[in-house]
């Protein structure tokens, strides 16, 4: 019997490592056509999921409750599965170089349990060479085994985009490698089980590293260009997002507009890029210019409300700044690498500490990350500038009068709006009499 048949058959069970915002749509997806595993060494996570509640959003309390995966923070309950997909993060330094202390210690934890017959499969971002060269020789120093020969190896970046409710993992091309065309296959069988769209095999490991890389590069240079040029328009006294909408009238126009590039993808992965790039002797000259760019935006919104709270006649160290929205993009309560951070950070300088709210950041995590104290909507009054900064559904339902109804007593005139996110026409921002800016 092969692995994929007898995973089938149930009788052997699959376990993912790492119950986030990866791992668990993996795990959950899994659980409804095989025995599943989940572990993380968080045993708050882990008692979180038992309860029925689903922290990251991303499966949902109900679906967590209905489901058959087999919650456990006892690394020793890996040592029952032959099927195993490493779904941790992989963040970067202070310094920008890759940070792969998480998929150490996941591949210390999983090595010390592995099993003779199994399948390792990688889904964390790295950059290429790092599944091959960095995790097989831990594992191999952990459990004692030959890879190749004691168990196979496999490498399949996640794709999954937090709080899309359209691209799931589902039906989301999912990418297979494989160390050989026997894993490949086994990794590909096994992938298609929950993938509808089907599994796309390459050719080897470092290739299936590399796209992942390369896709998130992409999307940070094309929003780099936008942000560039954002920068360039608010000199010019023109609104970028008109520009956008006129842009986007073109069939062949690709849709980005400026932001703020955060997260764990977007935000991480080109400099695992341009690290590994430096390596074989070549300097970015495309990718780095465009996260420093995209570095600098936070900045840059912070600057643009001081500039209008000083138009404003206000006196800015004096102002009661409030900011809406924490985490690194809408409807998603994942702040990590949130680049309004660096929004309250700038504005520190000047000598200003915003109030902020955010219906989905978890208000622990927020204090103990960026030591924030996330309020509640209802507590911000009486502001003298707002700072629009990420459009969750919530703010996006709020007409103009509503936000304003949080800055008090103040007339138009007097009062600031920053609109990072151009969640109102430049029309309605003219006839409210207000101070404002868009991104």
């Amino acid at each position: 019997m092969s692995l994929y048949e007898d995973i089938v058959e149930k009788r052997e069970k699959l376990a993912v490592i790492g119950l986030g915002y990866v791992g668990m749509p993996i795990a959950h997806a899994f659980a409804k056509k095989v025995k599943v595993i989940g572990y993380d060494l968080n045993e708050a996570k882990i008692d979180l999921y038992r309860s029925g509640i689903d922290p990251t959003k991303e499966v949902g309390d109900e679906e967590i409750k209905k489901s058959k995966i087999d919650f456990t923070s006892d690394e020793k309950r890996l040592k029952e599965a032959r099927f195993f997909i490493v779904a941790v993060p992989t963040p970067v330094n202070t310094d920008h170089t890759p940070d792969l202390s998480p998929v150490v210690g996941a591949s210390t934890i999983l090595g010390r349990n592995l099993q003779k017959g199994s399948v390792v499969v990688y889904e964390s971002t790295v950059y290429p060479g790092v599944t091959e060269e960095f995790c097989v020789p831990i594992l191999e120093k952990e459990s004692g085994l030959k890879c190749g020969k004691d168990f196979k190896i496999g490498y399949s970046p996640e794709r999954i985009n937090p709080a899309d409710k359209v691209h799931r993992l589902e039906n989301i091309r999912k990418i297979v490698s494989g160390m050989d065309e026997e894993t490949l296959s086994v990794i590909g069988k096994v992938y298609d089980l929950v993938i509808k769209v089907g599994t796309y095999p390459v050719s080897n490991i470092k290739t299936a590293e590399a796209i992942k890389v390369v896709e998130n590069s992409q999307r940070d240079i094309n929003i780099a260009f936008m942000n560039e040029l954002a920068m360039v328009f608010d000199r010019m006294g023109i609104d970028t997002n008109e520009v956008v909408d006129g842009m986007n009238t073109k069939w062949n126009s690709l849709g980005f507009r400026p932001g703020l590039v955060g997260g764990h993808c977007i935000g991480v992965d080109p400099y695992y890029f341009t690290y590994e790039a430096e390596k074989y002797g070549y300097h970015s000259r495309i990718i780095l210019n465009g996260r420093i760019v995209n570095d600098g935006m936070g900045a840059y919104v912070a600057d643009a409300a001081m500039r209008k709270m000083i138009e404003a006649s206000q006196a800015p160290k004096k102002a009661k700044v409030a900011i809406f929205g924490l985490t690194f993009k809408e409807n998603c309560p994942d702040i990590r690498n949130s680049k309004v951070y660096d929004i309250i950070k700038r504005l520190g300088e000047y000598g200003i500490t915003p109030v902020v709210t955010d219906p989905h950041a978890d208000r622990e995590e927020a204090k103990k990350v960026y030591g924030v104290d996330v309020k509640d909507l209802s507590e911000i009054k009486d502001a003298d500038c707002i700072i629009l900064a990420v459009a969750h559904d919530e703010y996006k339902k709020m007409s103009l009068s509503e936000v304003l109804e949080h800055t008090g007593d103040r007339k138009p005139e007097e009062t600031v709006l920053i609109d990072v996110k151009g969640l109102y026409s430049v029309k309605e921002l003219k006839e409210s009499g207000l101070l404002w800016w868009r991104l």
